[in-house]
């Protein structure tokens, strides 16, 4: 019996220990390492972006369990353990760390480390205001990667609300207070007041205040919402959607997921393909590059989707000129 018990141990060792960890024993050479950092990754966000993300890297020539050594680590929310998951990352020296959920995985990192290279995605709008790089052509310390849109996204998402809602005068706005105060930019605020809106901001610290917050918005009389395009926002997007029909308040936020789920517009990048972008970083960074040379990349193309299944919900009816502006149209 004691013999059969160790064989089924060394069978179990055996298929334990991946062809990939035996080579690198073999060869005495320590195989490139990833680490991806995120909050939620087993959300249905996080398998579709990360999908496309590894399928790029293959594209490169690296695939997981052949010739990269992959660690991940995550954190239900961003309070939730995030530094100490981005303290094992260094811990186990990791070549370079893909930040994967946004301002709160690219700061816990930054907290964690400054030499191990960073590549951020979708965690940034002004990189240099917030002291993350030098410059975009050359970032200078061990962060680079791509930021999430320009400043004048917000702005232009008030213009779009505006469209679909001509007599806005009040828009709110819902931060996501977990990844640190509301600042909004001059471009956001000059475009406000030409538009004659007024921006009315909600911080939101968890899903359980979305409720809350849609009803105070509505007794603040806001006739439209800019909903932020956080992780936390992106797992709970449906929750949102619902809200905001319930209540009969237009919105629009950053990813198209949100107009899937039922917010009346998105207008912004694609996430998928940031973080298909992204593996191209890492690609480089494994290959040798260093993270201060490699240009911070800012997106140039954008896209609007209109739900007009949700416009009717609304009881909006949304005008033909800004339907001829929607790259997709939801019906």
């Amino acid at each position: 019996m004691a013999t059969r018990r160790a064989f089924i141990g060394v069978v179990a060792g055996g298929l334990l220990a991946s062809p990939l960890a035996v080579h690198a024993q073999q060869s005495g050479r320590k195989l490139p390492t990833l680490g991806i950092l995120g909050i939620a990754l087993g959300a249905p966000q996080g398998p579709g972006v990360l999908t496309g993300f590894f399928q790029a890297l293959q594209d490169l020539g690296w695939e997981e369990g052949r010739n990269l050594v992959v660690q991940r680590r995550n954190a239900e929310a961003p309070d939730e353990r995030l530094a100490q998951a981005a303290s094992d990352l260094v811990r186990l020296k990791v070549d370079v760390i893909l930040a994967a959920s946004g301002p709160a995985s690219l700061n816990a990192a930054r907290g964690a480390t400054k030499t191990i290279p960073i590549v951020m995605v979708a965690s940034s709008r002004d990189p240099i205001g917030a002291g993350l790089i030098q410059s975009y052509a050359r970032p200078g310390g061990n962060i680079t990667g791509l930021v999430t849109a320009p400043e004048e996204l917000t702005g232009k998402q008030l213009e779009l609300l505006k469209a679909a809602v001509p007599q806005l005068s009040r828009a709110g706005l819902l931060h996501d207070a977990t990844v640190g105060p509301l600042q909004l930019d001059t471009v956001t605020v000059d475009t406000a007041r030409a538009l004659g809106i007024e921006i009315v901001p909600f911080d939101v610290r968890g899903p359980e205040e979305f409720g809350g917050v849609v009803v105070a918005a509505i007794k603040e009389r806001v006739g439209g919402v800019i909903v932020a395009g956080s992780p936390m926002f992106v797992r709970y997007r449906q929750q949102v959607a619902e809200l905001l029909t319930k209540h009969r308040l237009p919105g629009i936020s950053v990813w198209r997921s949100f107009a899937d789920a039922g917010v009346l517009m998105a207008y912004g990048p694609s996430l998928s393909d940031q973080f298909r972008r992204a593996a191209a970083y890492v690609d480089k960074i494994l290959k040798g590059a260093r993270p201060g040379d490699l240009p911070v990349e800012r997106p140039t193309k954008f896209g609007l989707i209109v739900n007009l299944k949700t416009a009717k919900a609304l009881g909006l009816t949304i005008p033909p000129s800004l339907l001829a502006r929607a790259d997709e149209v939801l019906e």
